[in-house]
């Protein structure tokens, strides 16, 4: 599988290096707050998974490896843009200022786990691919209303063999949707490698549906946080779509229900563990001076307060009512589901003493 060609702007050691199309100046403070919310999306997602071990949570897709890619991304985003992310998108969603404690009441059952509308970060998607058709059709719209926000949408490599995503990118092209559709290719759908999916590179599928594409370092912040405020840019300005693929890894497993050690040799994983994005960052502040121990002792702190928040609200949420998951399902009373819950009250009231 093709590994060269992409956009780069910090090396695995911490380097900063030039891309003649895409650069990015950020602010020592800039560089900070990127650090922070790689650190503290990371550690709210080691502690999900803690949590789902010990009962609390049904699952927990973990995202760990991918905090450049989501991070950088989300941070591209307007506050008017929208956001219709796949099921593993928390970093995505904490830049979007998203309260962790909601996307952990999802996998404990709560109805939904939020609005779309509060933070315009729309409901996770468990099924691949519809996610991508709901966030071209509300790009459309976007020009309907002649606004002037950007829609993206993210999925993985595995969602790039579902045809609703060939489908989305057919819409998009047509309509020249202002949308973003970003492909965080982690290696693996599921157990399944990259290369018995794809011949080619995955960003080189824009070429036929009419739209560029570009292949980013999904481990390089900057790299992501620059290719993405392009392709948004692009949206914005009525260029239509742009399909990016983040070149990235996934280091946890594809959920907590699963076991990685069946399909991937451990010197695999260390060879992308050398190339860990906060690492790397971290190397950055170091090396320019923008950082001291006392500022990543700090965020260090900053992340055990946010886990023992966390930690809590999760314990202390309540279990929703089992005929709870009859709720929401339709915007109106429905006679057919009404009697069906009914059915399952006076079902579960056999079990009562």
């Amino acid at each position: 599988m093709e590994t060269a060609g992409f956009v780069q702007l910090l090396t695995p050691s911490g380097e900063r290096v030039e891309h003649d199309e895409y650069a990015i100046d950020p602010s020592p403070e800039e560089l900070r707050g990127l650090y922070r919310d790689m650190l503290l999306t990371r550690g709210f997602d080691a502690e999900a998974i803690k949590l789902q071990r010990q009962g609390e949570l049904a699952l927990w897709p973990s995202l760990e490896g991918q905090e450049a890619a989501q991070i950088g991304s989300g941070r591209a985003l307007r506050d008017d843009d929208h956001v219709f992310p796949c099921y593993r998108e928390h970093g995505v969603a904490w830049c979007r200022g998203m309260d962790p404690l909601d996307m952990m009441g999802l996998w404990r059952g709560a109805d939904g786990g939020w609005d779309g509308r509060t933070h315009n970060f729309h409901p996770y998607t468990i099924v691949i691919g519809p996610s991508v058709l709901h966030a071209v059709g509300y790009a459309v719209g976007v020009t309907m209303d002649a606004a002037d926000s950007a829609v993206m949408t993210y999925f993985g490599d595995g969602g790039t063999s579902q045809g609703d995503v060939s489908e989305a990118f057919v819409f998009a092209a047509v309509n020249q949707a202002p949308v973003v559709f970003f492909c965080q290719n982690n290696q693996l759908a599921i157990s399944t490698p990259v290369h018995n999916q794809a011949r080619t590179p995955i960003y080189r599928r824009a070429e036929g549906f009419g739209f560029p594409g570009v292949r980013v370092d999904g481990n390089d912040v900057l790299a992501v946080l620059a290719v993405t405020r392009a392709a948004l840019d692009r949206a914005r300005a009525g260029q239509g779509p742009t399909l990016i693929e983040a070149f990235t890894y996934r280091m946890g497993s594809h959920t907590t229900s699963d076991d990685p050690t069946r399909y991937r040799l451990e010197t695999e994983l260390e060879e992308w563990r050398r190339k860990d994005p906060i690492t790397r960052l971290r190397r950055l502040l170091v090396a320019e001076g923008h950082a001291d121990d006392a500022f990543f002792a700090e965020v260090d702190a900053e992340a055990r307060r946010l886990t023992a928040r966390l930690r809590d609200g999760v314990r202390n949420m309540p279990d929703p009512a089992p005929e709870a998951i009859f709720e929401h399902v339709y915007g109106a009373p429905h006679a057919l589901l009404d009697g069906e819950r009914d059915e399952y009250v006076r079902y579960l009231a056999t079990f009562e003493a």
